[in-house]
């Protein structure tokens, strides 16, 4: 792997404050191995963000059963997870200056792992206001770790490829989401379920045979979910004490494009960033759409959780794909600009696909409506248009920089609302009639990426005269 020489000098930066933006020149073999060893511990915390998040695939069917939910209060799990970026975002933003980037990171591991363990009593009990209660604890624990993880990515070398890094770090975190999905439906789910499940919808059951067996299903997430908990405790620990370097992007952004912040005075004076954060918002509601509400959609088809367990998996891996081309194809064939402008061209075709297409198909040893693979594509259109708009949506912000960051951050309620909207309008209109949502998401991406990223001003704002 080539080391950019800007993300070289990045991380020999002095932090003290009386030296805030004193750079070495020259790299050390240590400044490269601290490069080096801060690279991998970056693209670590991206796979346990994959780990911890893309789990909820398999959760909310899972709860759906076990917590004798509807469709539409099955997806309070994504609400539950994503909205904690939404409320909690600026906060992280501000705690991360108050303490500093590392100590910020190992508080929020401490409380991701706080989440996990109130998985225990909310599985004892079988009570899902708890579940969620654990799963809004996680997203507040990701709100900290992503407000600080993708600063330190986005500007740990040029800007203009920034999207490449990005791609690198959304391997990890796929790999983790394709894998933690099969691994956690391995640990709870045993091929006689499909009988159990069977006879739990049957409605032949007595009041108290019924709660045994929903007893007993729902107290398999404990192990998982108290080793995950261990797991990420660990890791907080091991880093506030690593050599992960503190960081000044305030100092490092400005430095990226110095002609804006300084004459701004609020986040307000930055309307990409505003636009960027609500591309982030459909974006990231697009994908979590496309992979949590795929078991269930299979599940119209007449698919049970046994079988449909593997399609959120098909549609990460068609991310991984996407991440994999950005990696050779930016910014050597083709730019960042270009890949976000094709991705989200693409991502409409396929949406059109998903709602249109009406006919079965047989691939990857499933025959179901074709139109579910068209959502299984959609991960390929997904993977790079994340990593094309932050860099836009960020850029040049300065002192404003982790504020920037935050509220970017809170776009990623998306994964929120859209799961919900999409619920609501296929309890009423059908499954697949749902993903009518990811229509104007689409387009608006689009829109961001000709014209958004360029509003250096609002409409009503006069330009300075030169």
């Amino acid at each position: 792997m080539r080391i950019p020489p800007q993300g070289m000098r990045f991380f020999v930066v002095s932090l003290r404050n009386d030296q805030p933006h004193k750079r070495m020149e020259s790299c050390s073999p240590s400044s490269r191995k601290t490069y080096l060893l801060s690279l991998g511990i970056l693209t670590g915390m991206f796979f346990i963000f994959g780990a911890v998040s893309w789990v909820n695939s398999i959760l909310i069917p899972y709860f759906r059963i076990c917590c004798e939910l509807t469709h539409f209060e099955s997806y309070f799990v994504s609400f539950a997870f994503y909205i904690a970026y939404f409320i909690m975002a600026i906060p992280s933003g501000i705690l991360l200056k108050r303490v500093g980037f590392k100590r910020g990171i190992m508080q929020g591991f401490l409380l991701t792992a706080l989440g996990a363990f109130l998985f225990i009593p909310a599985a004892l009990t079988r009570q899902f206001g708890i579940f969620l209660l654990g799963l809004f604890a996680i997203g507040t624990g990701l709100a900290i770790l992503q407000t600080a993880a993708n600063p330190y990515v986005t500007i740990i070398g040029p800007i203009d490829s920034a999207a490449r890094r990005m791609s690198l770090m959304g391997i990890f975190n796929k790999t983790a989401g394709i894998l933690a999905p099969l691994v956690l439906a391995g640990l709870i789910l045993r091929p006689e379920d499909s009988q159990t499940f069977a006879l739990i919808d049957s409605g032949t059951l007595g009041a108290a045979d019924k709660a045994l067996l929903l007893d007993e299903l729902i107290r398999r997430v404990i192990g998982p979910y108290a080793a995950l908990g261990v797991i990420l405790l660990l890791v907080g620990i091991g880093i506030r004490r690593s050599v992960l370097p503190e960081i000044n992007p305030e100092a490092q952004n400005a430095a990226t494009d110095s002609s804006a912040a300084d004459t701004r005075k609020s986040l307000f004076d930055f309307p990409y960033l505003w636009l960027g954060a609500l591309a982030i918002f459909c974006q990231v509601g697009a994908q979590i759409v496309a992979v949590d509400t795929i078991i269930n959609y299979a599940g119209s088809m007449g698919m049970d959780l046994i079988e449909a367990k593997a399609f959120p998996s098909l549609t990460l891996s068609c991310t991984m794909l996407g991440f994999l081309s950005g990696i050779v194809l930016i910014p050597r064939f083709i730019t960042q600009k270009q890949a976000l402008v094709i991705c989200s061209c693409l991502g409409l075709a396929l949406s059109l696909g998903v709602v249109l297409a009406d006919f079965p198909v047989t691939l990857f040893g499933h025959r179901a409506n074709a139109s579910i693979f068209f959502l299984n594509a959609l991960g390929f259109a997904n993977a790079l248009i994340y990593a094309g708009v932050w860099p836009l949506a960020i850029r040049g912000l300065g002192r404003f920089t982790k504020l920037g960051s935050s509220l970017l951050i809170m776009g990623l309620c998306g994964n929120a609302i859209l799961p919900l909207v999409y619920g609501f309008i296929a309890e009423r209109c059908g499954m697949r009639a749902g993903y009518w949502v990811l229509i104007p998401c689409f387009l608006y991406l689009i829109f961001f990426s000709l014209r958004g990223y360029k509003f250096e001003r609002w409409p009503w704002q006069r330009k300075p005269q030169a």
